[in-house]
């Protein structure tokens, strides 16, 4: 394997093939997300009953499928009202961030189907974050021939993504939002005697909280309420969490002096 230019897109050559270094990491991330989770889930071992986490995961899955095709495709509307094949159109676009909250639904309905009462989040927490990470290693590399990019800047922060023009490396940036993350959770496990599902309910509001604001320095389609989709999405997965935003001491079985 070899890189063949340090320009964007990022290509790679595999043999007499040549792929783009987002496609590898997009396959990459989710291969070595889940080998984790496995990992995780032999070393800690597993509340839920194998048959019953094989349901949630595939509830998470159809319903990540799904959101992530509906809110990708809703993020420029104009662009899906006049597209000739909509379904097609919203099949070509997506987000995790819709992925998150339909996972989140698709759980939620399978487990009430099952009749599961126990939080199923808990284990999915850092193999989201390292999937994440690899994810956004393969949008940066893209620069401005995917969506994932900043609006120009003059901060010392700007780069030039393959435009010509100095913009945010947003991907850069939720890069480090997320190791952060991932440090601030296992603090929290540390110091903290976590409920059962409050460390995936962590995750889930700090990611929210991020990606309504990255947007803010991002180009989007603007609603008439002067917010973007990933900007309203975040504000209704925010809201699902609102109780434990209320009072989040619901999250925490006994702290630690």
């Amino acid at each position: 394997m070899m890189l063949i230019n340090s320009t964007f897109p990022v290509i790679i050559r595999l043999g007499d093939a040549q792929l783009t270094l987002h496609a590898v990491t997009e396959v990459l991330s989710f291969f070595v997300a889940y080998r984790y989770y496995v990992y995780l889930k032999r070393r800690s071992g597993d509340a839920i009953s194998s048959e019953n986490r094989l349901w949630i995961i595939l509830g998470a899955t159809i319903g990540a499928l799904l959101g992530s095709r509906l809110v990708g495709g809703m993020e420029n509307f104009p662009a899906l009202l006049n597209s000739t094949h909509p379904l097609t159109y919203l099949y070509l676009n997506k987000t995790i961030l819709g992925g998150f909250l339909g996972g989140i639904w698709g759980v939620e309905l399978v487990k009430l189907a099952i009749g599961e009462k126990r939080k199923s989040g808990d284990l999915f927490v850092y193999p989201i974050l390292l999937g994440l990470i690899i994810g956004r290693i393969g949008c940066f590399s893209m620069g401005v021939h995917e969506e994932t990019y900043g609006l120009p800047t003059s901060s010392f922060l700007g780069m030039d993504l393959g435009d010509g023009l100095m913009r945010h490396p947003v991907s850069l940036y939720e890069i480090v939002f997320l190791l952060l993350l991932w440090m601030g959770l296992k603090q929290c496990e540390k110091r903290l005697d976590l409920s059962e599902g409050a460390l995936f309910k962590l995750l889930m509001i700090a990611y929210f909280c991020f990606r309504f604001l990255l947007d803010f320095i991002k180009p989007h389609y603007t609603w008439p309420i002067g917010l973007s989709t990933i900007q309203m999405v975040s504000l209704v997965g925010l809201l699902y969490y609102l109780p434990d935003m209320i009072k989040p001491r619901r999250l925490i079985k006994t702290a630690y002096a």
